[in-house]
């Protein structure tokens, strides 16, 4: 059995194959299966994104289950933003340190429970079965904290220097990936998933 991962972004490949370590079978990114899209994402919610990328990789292979995720921030005080647009938010190709900065001036001024936030992610899979059809799944990872006063922390990737973790004291990038990958909505999200290859005799 094969895994396809639905992205480029080596960040994600290092949490997933981390997360799905007892799969006894290989997980690729796209790049790693050899294969090329150019996906639009015009969904309105992360679980239609998640379900747009999964689709579309599974077109293009039939031996490997396919997973696609989309993920992002929700600041409740500033409207749930950037949310599904997390990472086009002042721009694909601005850098995360600018985006961060921004959020951390639009929140200025908000106190406690005001900064309430969450990372969100929506994992969709696309399996194919013995009969020649395939089955679609898709499931929702949460991972709850605060916008942090400043940015702190050189571990983890996009918003985790800004994510302000209250069990552990420290900002998401402050944490140790083993630590991340036990409390992330992409880990939440992947173990939801597993529950339910496992209750579907897939793993």
């Amino acid at each position: 059995m094969k895994i396809i991962f639905a992205t480029g972004n080596e960040h994600k490949m290092v949490e997933v194959r981390a997360i799905l370590s007892d799969f006894d079978g290989e997980i690729l990114s796209m790049k790693g299966a050899g294969i090329e899209a150019d996906i639009v994402e015009d969904g309105k919610t992360f679980e239609e994104n998640a379900l747009i990328k999964a689709r579309a990789i599974a077109g293009l292979t039939q031996d490997a289950i396919v997973l696609a995720d989309d993920s992002g921030l929700e600041v409740d005080c500033l409207n749930k933003e950037p949310g599904i647009y997390s990472a086009r938010y002042a721009g694909e190709d601005t850098p995360y340190t600018i985006k961060n900065q921004m959020i951390l001036d639009r929140v200025k001024g908000a106190k406690g429970a005001e900064r309430s936030a969450r990372f969100v992610c929506a994992m969709a899979a696309v399996v194919p079965m013995k009969d020649g059809t395939t089955k679609e799944f898709v499931v929702r990872g949460t991972f709850e904290g605060y916008i942090a006063e400043e940015a702190a922390g050189v571990n983890g990737f996009g918003y985790d220097p800004i994510f302000w973790v209250p069990e552990c004291n420290c900002t998401s990038a402050e944490l140790t990936p083993e630590e991340k990958n036990a409390r992330s909505h992409r880990g939440d999200a992947l173990r939801k998933m597993r529950e339910i290859f496992c209750k579907e005799g897939i793993l």
